[in-house]
């Protein structure tokens, strides 16, 4: 895919979807539509159904895969990994509070946010809602508001004299959105406003619901991602971190060529910690491998045998240098944006890899002729970390973490390289065809 359609596609991509269960079903779509078979884990999966096929779990993890041409314990499984959550505000289940006359959102922190974007911005809400139907089966379907419904407004200068030196924000009291300007005596019903947002079409998107019983909705913010720069050097928008990589890792195997075995795992609940059924540390991804390498006859070693032929790139994005803010990096790692894909390093195993899967990915680089990216955390700063270390302990398999550069992670809007989505599809599709 040429870089100005990728990155077309990639902001199409993350303007649909608000919440990891919309970037799931959307990532399913585009798989379907390139012939992937849909699987569910309750049902038996014959061989032909496992040559190119997608499974998801809880609505927000998918892995997708091709089984390839050859035997899987011949040359194992080359998988990409990614997550499909973002740090956000998310709507408690006793949703809303009254107060001076206005209704406002009870919300709660998802993740490591940086709260202060959040202020004076057109937020909506989307995400998941459970409920029954006119004859009382339960069902779930995901809604999106699209429009602005709610905003957090800042507290004005004059009030707060000392708001431009650093003020910390309490986020159970100072951050309720304002949603609504109650009349005399006006309750805020936000389930029935809730139910006649699914039901009417606009945003709804699934199977009529009669009565909601419960929800996973978060707010986001509605300005589309765009391209910014004097050159349309840059790409700015929500959940880059880890939509980008995402999308990226879903096209490369798209287009993989099919004859050795790839795979994408797109977990959610990654920036929480990943401890959940479908997150890195829960079974998704061995239950998946476990059934995959049962249609060869390998015997009770099989599985081993095959882990120890694999590697994982888990992709997730990186600290660009900040020209603001150089002095927050190591002099000798800071990744620029346009740079390529950035390979993330960490003494205490915060990043996942090795020198062996450092080199491999280095050659990859040389021969596709992507640029190549190196970072470490400053030794007095605490590092994050990624899906990559989780899922090398979970099951014992050679994982590298890479990403691309960005500014502002886990702001509510973020930017990266135009170029470097580009960069990343090439080394990913080149590692899916092992090119090395």
């Amino acid at each position: 895919m040429k870089g100005a359609a990728l990155i077309d596609n990639l902001l199409n991509f993350i303007q649909r979807s608000p919440t990891p269960w919309h970037a799931v079903e959307n990532a399913c779509r585009l798989l379907t539509d390139a012939g992937f078979q849909p699987l569910r884990e309750t049902d038996r999966w014959p061989a032909q159904a496992c040559e190119a096929g997608f499974v998801t779990r809880d609505d927000g993890s998918l892995i997708a895969f091709r089984s390839g041409r050859r035997s899987l314990l011949d040359e194992g499984i080359r998988l990409a990994g990614t997550h499909t959550d973002s740090p956000c505000l998310r709507i408690r289940r006793q949703s809303t509070r009254q107060n001076q006359g206005y209704a406002q959102f009870n919300v709660e922190t998802y993740g490591g946010v940086l709260l202060h974007p959040w202020y004076d911005r057109d937020l909506s809400i989307a995400g998941r809602v459970s409920g029954v139907d006119a004859n009382g089966q339960l069902l779930s379907t995901l809604v999106d508001f699209r429009d602005p419904v709610a905003f957090i407004p800042s507290l004005a200068i004059h009030l707060d004299r000392e708001a431009n030196k650093g003020r910390n924000i309490n986020p159970q009291t100072e951050l309720s959105p304002v949603t609504l300007r109650l009349g005399e005596g006006e309750s805020f019903d936000f389930e029935r406003i809730l139910l006649e947002q699914i039901n009417a079409g606009e945003g709804g998107e699934g199977t009529p619901i009669a009565r909601v019983l419960s929800w996973d909705l978060l707010l986001y913010d509605t300005q589309p991602p765009a391209r910014v720069g004097l050159r349309g050097e840059f790409i700015a928008s929500a959940r880059l971190d880890n939509l980008l990589s995402t999308y990226v890792a879903l096209r490369a195997l798209i287009s993989a060529d099919g004859e050795h075995a790839s795979m994408i795992v797109c977990n959610d609940h990654e920036e929480v910690g990943s401890v959940s059924a479908s997150g890195a540390r829960g079974t998704f991804l061995s239950s998946v491998l476990q059934r995959l390498i049962a249609q060869e006859d390998g015997g009770a070693d099989a599985f081993p045998r095959m882990i120890q032929q694999s590697l994982m790139l888990s992709i997730d994005n990186s600290h660009g240098v900040h020209p603001n803010f150089a002095d927050k990096h190591d002099r000798e790692h800071r990744p620029l944006l346009n740079g390529g894909p950035v390979v993330k390093s960490n003494a205490n195993q915060r990043y996942a890899g090795s020198s062996a899967s450092v080199a491999l990915f280095r050659s990859l680089c040389e021969q596709t002729g992507v640029p190549c990216q190196w970072f470490a955390n400053r030794a007095d700063l605490a590092c994050g970390s990624t899906i990559g270390p989780l899922t090398a302990a979970e099951l014992g398999i050679p994982v590298l973490d890479i990403g691309v550069a960005q500014f502002g992670m886990h702001s509510i809007r973020e930017l990266a390289g135009s170029e470097d989505p580009a960069h990343l599809f090439t080394c990913v599709t080149g590692f899916f065809n092992r090119l090395v």
